[in-house]
């Protein structure tokens, strides 16, 4: 008996549903200037990537001289995030984001000064390196929490499914377009573009509308950082993300390890698609996300999430057909992407306004740190029980530390959007929000 095929109607429907939501975009202008904002500043932030360990390297000719790089970007990374979170909640966000942008702009300018001298030097770039994780540990956690001020809590996830698409097309093709202009033009020419993308992207965040702090603010300070992880403790639902993420990251980023597995595979052609793999997967998943909206129960969807991560990392690590890793890798980057979305969407739609910027300061602290440590133990494993086993040991760890987390943590497989306390208390102060923002904008004009 052979199946009819589904009717083009259906077909239609279906395809609708998968397509990303953008409701978002076209219901808040500020989004859709942040948005276009990020899209800029992610090709430059690439070219950047690129060229700044390719100038080490034809400085020195030293593989650690270009690894220590990492070095000078943790430290400041870590004690900025945490400042900066307090920040964002004491100050205007979107101020707060235009002059860490411009900071930002400013560094590629030194770096750009520093490509055009006739013997550029190293120290500059070690400088800039640490500055600009210190500035990005300022930005990002008002950048992160400027969307639910600006987007209808109800579309929080379709935002994020939309803010990850682009930045997963960048994941994908930027380092290969900077790779060319690299090649052909120089890292002057790449530094140079990024000063150009920092200028637009500055252009289009000054024409958003101011995002003040919330009424009775607490100011930054050590106490009001204190305040933000005690908030943290509290929600156990919350501590389950930022576990999870970090026993995902530790036990199952074997990035480090890829030209080592590359030439275990006989398949060092394949070496850039080993990167790339992982994002081929979050992107595809990024483009289909329109189901992501329709998903209540965010802590079982991380929580499966987090288990296929690891799944698919362990077969990774059996494999012996690199098409088969390849495979693995990117329904593994599928897996990390809706674990991402899991992730925010909780945290986006439960956080109070008031702790929302040392959240993400946190937040930071979580999707760093995990990533960093996560090297060290593949480097590690690697040398004790060869590449292979440290990838596929490392996934198993991962599903085994994720069902324990989830186990030892219930409210986070409770969480449910419709019904949570938290969620609903974010909801009617986001609306109450609004109502007074288009009260007042009713009266005044948009900024030019």
């Amino acid at each position: 008996m052979t199946s009819e095929p589904a009717p083009p109607g259906h077909l239609r429907t279906l395809l609708r549903g998968l397509r990303p939501d953008t409701t978002p975009w076209r219901g808040s202008r500020d989004f859709r200037l942040l948005w276009s904002s990020g899209c800029v500043s992610s090709f430059g932030s690439f070219l950047t990537y690129v060229a700044v360990p390719l100038q080490i390297k034809d400085i020195t000719g030293s593989s650690f001289a270009v690894g220590l790089v990492g070095a000078f970007e943790l430290v400041p990374l870590i004690v900025f995030g945490l400042w900066g979170g307090a920040l964002a909640d004491a100050l205007d966000r979107r101020r707060l984001v235009l002059l860490s942008e411009g900071g930002l702009g400013l560094l590629s300018c030194v770096l750009l000064v520093n490509a055009l001298l006739p013997h550029p030097v190293l120290w500059p770039v070690y400088l800039v390196a640490a500055l600009v994780a210190a500035v990005d540990g300022l930005q990002r956690p008002a950048l992160d929490s400027l969307t639910p001020r600006i987007v209808p809590h109800d579309q929080l996830t379709a935002a994020f499914a939309l803010n990850s698409l682009y930045r997963n097309v960048g994941s994908v093709a930027g380092p290969a377009l900077a790779g060319v202009v690299v090649a052909f033009a120089g890292v002057q020419t790449a530094y140079a573009l990024d000063v150009l993308t920092f200028g637009a992207s500055l252009l289009l965040l000054a024409r958003m509308r101011a995002v003040p702090p919330s009424g009775g603010a607490e100011p930054p300070s050590l106490r009001a950082i204190a305040t933000g992880v005690r908030y943290a403790w509290s929600r156990k639902d919350l501590l389950g993300t930022y576990a999870i993420d970090v026993c995902a990251m530790l036990f199952a980023f074997p990035v480090a390890i890829f030209p080592f597995l590359a030439a275990e595979l006989d398949a060092r052609w394949a070496l850039g698609l080993l990167y790339g793999a992982p994002a081929a997967g979050a992107l595809l998943v990024s483009a289909t996300s329109g189901w992501t909206s329709r998903i209540h129960r965010h802590g079982r969807m991380l929580v499966l999430a987090a288990l296929g991560w690891g799944a698919a990392m362990a077969v990774a690590g059996l494999a012996g057909n690199i098409w088969l890793v390849l495979l693995c890798l990117a329904v593994a980057g599928g897996a990390d992407q809706i674990s991402g979305t899991a992730r925010a969407s909780m945290w986006n739609q439960s956080i109070p306004d008031a702790v929302r910027g040392r959240m993400a300061g946190v937040e930071l602290l979580s999707y760093s740190v995990g990533p960093q440590l996560g090297q060290v133990r593949a480097g590690g494993m690697a040398g004790l029980l060869g590449v292979r086993a440290a990838v596929w040991t490392g996934g198993v760890a991962c599903v085994v530390g994720v069902a324990a987390l989830a186990a030892a943590l219930p409210s986070l497989l409770a969480y449910d959007a419709r019904t949570d306390p938290n969620a609903a208390a974010v909801r009617a102060a986001a609306e109450r929000a609004r109502a007074d923002a288009d009260a007042a904008a009713a009266v005044q004009p948009d900024p030019v």
